[in-house]
């Protein structure tokens, strides 16, 4: 019988009652799960190793959470989920617009941390098994199973959350996605109440695309309705 691989897990807490029920929990579903209780070493880690996933805290001694992510990045695209205290929208934002492909606000359960990590380990698989051939729409081109983007032939540098948002919206370039599809399609959940996740990875995505000929971005709000990607 083939052996399944675990999907690995990297806790990044100074909680160490926190990190040690997580690791508890994860490991009973079944994912490889190594820690660490400050970001340097963390931020170490994920040069040294391959992981699936990284949950992070923002609220730690030291190096916080946000400039923790901002050394990830430097080296790694992998999916970042972001604890963050309840309330506390300027972190959270922060850490969307920094690389964050989600958050869970504090205090959370187990379960509901392992019900986002999932989600998104299951949005990655499938688009590692996505062999759709490449998408032009005008200036943009997205290589699907690269997971390659170019913007008037120069690359243009994404993270997954953001990928996939751009994959979307490209798929159905001139009509409106809303915002609880697109919730659901690239992050793997339904969309909040005054949630702005999507909103702030579509921000990210503009400023990185930069605009039109005439002026106008690529990517348009729609108000009350959702996103559409402009298809002239």
């Amino acid at each position: 019988m083939q052996k399944v691989m675990m999907q690995k897990v990297l806790l990044i807490d100074d909680d160490i009652e926190l990190v040690e029920m997580l690791k508890e929990y994860l490991e009973q579903e079944n994912f490889d799960v190594q820690t660490a209780h400050d970001g340097a070493s963390g931020a170490q880690m994920v040069i040294q190793q391959t992981f699936d996933i990284i949950v992070l805290d923002v609220m730690m001694p030291k190096l916080n959470g946000i400039d923790t992510l901002k050394l990830i990045r430097q080296h790694s695209n992998v999916p970042v989920i972001m604890l963050t205290a309840r309330g506390d929208n300027t972190d959270r934002i922060l850490g969307l617009e920094l690389g964050a492909d989600d958050y869970v606000p504090k205090p959370s359960t187990p379960r509901e941390i392992v019900a986002r990590i999932r989600a998104i380990l299951r949005r990655v698989k499938s688009e590692d098994n996505n062999t759709t051939a490449q998408i032009t729409v005008g200036d943009l081109a997205i290589w699907p199973s690269q997971r390659l983007v170019t913007w008037q032939e120069q690359p243009v540098v994404l993270t997954s959350t953001e990928f996939n948002l751009l994959e979307i919206l490209a798929k159905n370039a001139g009509q409106v996605v809303t915002k609880q599809d697109l919730s659901q399609l690239a992050l793997g959940r339904p969309l909040a109440r005054f949630d702005r996740t999507i909103d702030v990875h579509l921000s990210s995505i503009r400023h990185k695309l930069g605009t039109l000929a005439d002026g106008r971005q690529l990517i348009q709000t729609v108000f009350r309705l959702g996103y559409q990607l402009l298809k002239d």
